[in-house]
């Protein structure tokens, strides 16, 4: 299974931010939209970074409540790791769980065609794991 399959069941909105935004503004993003992480992007679309929950509670332990007013670049985290459409499912939990990061913008050809998470690969591994417990059970009745 490919990357490509996950963003076939996802919404293929890419949350963005641009980068003069404050954490706090970027904290009214995540809130409003319910999400992990927002990407950060120049004016001509290009990936500068990525802010998630996880940033926001690192530096708010580090700054306290004054990190609402500093700008996003100041937590967001500059070198990001992305993937792309004919990347396998099975690569991308490896490599995101290996860099403990949970967030993977997916890139072909320049642009940011969408984002998967590792929820998102971990809901696609139990309903294949489903599948296959499916197919065994079947050949087991079918053979006994």
């Amino acid at each position: 299974m490919k990357i490509a399959d996950i963003l076939q069941h996802k919404s293929r909105v890419v949350h963005s931010v641009l980068p003069w935004l404050t954490v706090g503004e970027v904290v009214e993003q995540l809130n409003r939209f319910g999400i992990g992480a927002v990407l950060v992007c120049d004016e001509k679309g290009g990936l500068r970074g990525i802010v998630s929950e996880r940033d926001v509670v690192r530096a708010l332990g580090r700054h306290g409540t004054a990190l609402l007013s500093l700008p996003l670049t100041e937590i967001m985290t500059q070198h990001v790791e992305t993937t792309t459409l004919n990347e396998t499912v099975a690569h991308a939990m490896a490599r995101m769980t290996a860099g403990r990061y949970r967030h993977l913008p997916v890139v072909e050809k320049g642009a940011i065609v969408g984002v998967v998470s590792i929820g998102d690969l971990v809901k696609n591994r139990v309903r294949e794991m489903e599948m296959e417990v499916g197919i065994l059970r079947d050949r087991a009745i079918a053979h006994s």
